[in-house]
């Protein structure tokens, strides 16, 4: 098999994968999966961080830099599936910017509904976000 046909063939596969996540997952879902906004760890004394482990045994784990009570940047990780990750990421991207009293009354059918719709058997995904970013804002006011 020469470069081209490799190419094609992952080309090929990625298409298979694609269709395969969209039979289960909306599109919004599967885009933010494969291209998650905000993903990776943040350093820095400036910055805070809380990991929580779900009841379905995903880790979730949110960095946050605040200042003057406006979350200016947010990322995370998860060892989580597909919906973990894009449910992260949706946190992230509906938290920043905002004041942490906004960040506070986050539910999950917010990110939800910012996702389009989580599958049913997925909804735990954005209850985990929730509880991770309550933990981290927790801490935050800890520190004050």
């Amino acid at each position: 098999m020469n470069d081209d046909d490799f190419d094609k063939f992952v080309e090929e596969l990625q298409k298979e994968i694609i269709q395969k996540e969209l039979e289960v997952f909306n599109e919004r879902i599967v885009e933010i999966f494969h291209n998650p906004k905000n993903w990776g760890k943040m350093e820095g004394e400036d910055i805070i961080s809380e990991a929580y482990r779900g009841p379905c045994g995903d880790l979730m784990e949110f960095y946050l830099k605040i200042k003057d009570g406006i979350i200016e940047k947010a990322t995370f990780i998860t060892d989580g599936c597909g919906a973990s990750v894009a449910a992260g990421s949706q946190t992230t991207i509906l938290i920043e910017g905002k004041d942490i009293e906004y960040a506070k009354n986050l539910k999950p059918e917010d990110i939800d509904k910012a996702l389009n719709g989580l599958p049913e058997d997925h909804k735990h995904c954005a209850e985990l976000c929730v509880r991770t970013l309550r933990k981290v804002l927790k801490k935050y006011n800890q520190k004050q």
